[in-house]
């Protein structure tokens, strides 16, 4: 597994690209905002999954450690196109909510580049020499506060989701960086219940947690999409109703290109597809954590895992939606959704694993508690 560890990566990343781009074929025709064109999502998608497949490629070519270097300015790149969200005309505001910037040939998204930023801040910071987290204040405070500074911005913009995303995959990374336990027991349960707050805040993110308790109550307003998504489920079994065929996306799944394409691949693929789409997602996770495990030094550890971390909890957040796992949170999921933004993001995560991969070191049975030490010790 160690020696094609990047071959199971490409293969489970082309097939999940490869299922998004029939997927938008087969439902783009059917959006609102298609103009008639049934093969305008296709080629948009096609267009950024070019940007994206460059993006891989630099992330790939160009050692890792420069990350490290400049990563505040990276850092302070994605804080800013986050303000522009706030700025007409460059923000625009849809669907009542400030994540896009327009740039004339169309929307970027920049909350999904702090993603990348962010992770790079948390592995610079706890990949220095000098943090120990006897020190609460250098060792966890602090370095949350930093990274509070784009979170509070894409809580602004009414992207409750993508905050809480950064939050739990930096999480994952100072658990794995060796932070304690006990601050760890308090912190993660005070960010839970900070979200949830801002939830509350928002009318319509209430509404849809109401609509999670009971989705057949609620299944002619806000229960909507997970209504139908359930029904296309149902409707497709285990062989489905064939590529093409499905009726969910005729207007009756709403985003049914977007955040709940996974339900159209059950209704018209089957129980099949949707078992080899999760198990796509489970090798990309096994894959990243067996690379960032025989990672060269400590700050490639940590890239990697925030790496990882990013693509598969949102993938996993994505199936708990669409499957009423979880309450409605439009996210994306990943490689087979449409929208460039987090396409070219995640190709760019998978750069960056194999370019940790190349410099990486040889699997050790020891990897297990040399990633849990304070200070890491390069393996020779």
């Amino acid at each position: 597994m160690q020696k094609n560890v990047i071959a199971f990566l490409m293969l489970a990343v082309a097939g999940l690209i490869a299922l998004g781009l029939v997927m938008l074929f087969s439902t783009g025709a059917f959006a609102r905002d298609s103009h008639g064109d049934m093969y305008l999502f296709v080629k948009r998608q096609g267009f950024w999954l070019v940007v994206g497949i460059i993006a891989a490629l630099i992330a790939a070519s160009v050692d890792y450690h420069f990350w490290r270097k400049w990563w505040w300015v990276f850092f302070a790149g994605s804080a800013f196109l986050l303000l522009l969200c706030f700025i007409p005309p460059i923000g625009q505001r849809i669907n009542g909510s400030s994540r896009w910037i327009n740039l004339g040939f169309g929307t970027l998204q920049p909350s999904e580049f702090a993603k990348i930023s962010s992770i790079f801040f948390v592995a610079w910071w706890f990949s220095r020499e000098d943090i120990t987290f006897e020190k609460l204040k250098n060792g966890l405070l602090l370095p949350i506060s930093i990274l509070g500074v784009p979170m509070v911005l894409i809580v602004l913009e009414v992207d409750i989701g993508n905050t809480a995303l950064i939050g739990a995959a930096a999480l994952a990374m100072i658990f794995v960086a060796g932070g304690a336990l006990r601050w760890l027991a308090v912190l993660a349960p005070m960010a839970f219940a900070s979200i949830f707050l801002v939830a509350l805040a928002v009318p319509e993110r209430v509404q849809r947690l109401v609509a999670f308790t009971d989705p057949e109550k609620y299944r002619l307003c806000e229960g909507l999409q997970q209504w139908q998504g359930l029904i296309a489920f149902g409707s497709g079994g285990f062989d489905g109703v064939g590529l093409g065929e499905g009726r969910q996306k005729m207007h009756y799944l709403p985003y049914a290109h977007t955040d709940f394409i996974f339900p159209m691949i059950g209704e018209e693929l089957g129980l099949k597809a949707t078992a080899l789409t999760v198990f796509a997602f489970l090798v990309i996770l096994l894959c990243g954590a067996l690379i960032s495990a025989n990672a060269r030094d400590r700050f490639g550890m940590l890239l990697g895992l925030g790496c990882t971390m990013l693509i598969t909890i949102q993938s996993m957040v994505n199936l708990g939606v669409t499957t009423s796992l979880l309450p409605n949170k439009g996210m994306p999921l990943p490689f087979i959704s449409y929208g460039g933004s987090n396409l070219v993001v995640c190709l760019f995560l998978i750069g960056l694993l194999v370019n940790i991969h190349r410099q990486g070191q040889p699997l050790v049975s020891r990897f297990a508690p040399v990633l849990l030490r304070p200070h890491f010790e390069p393996r020779v």
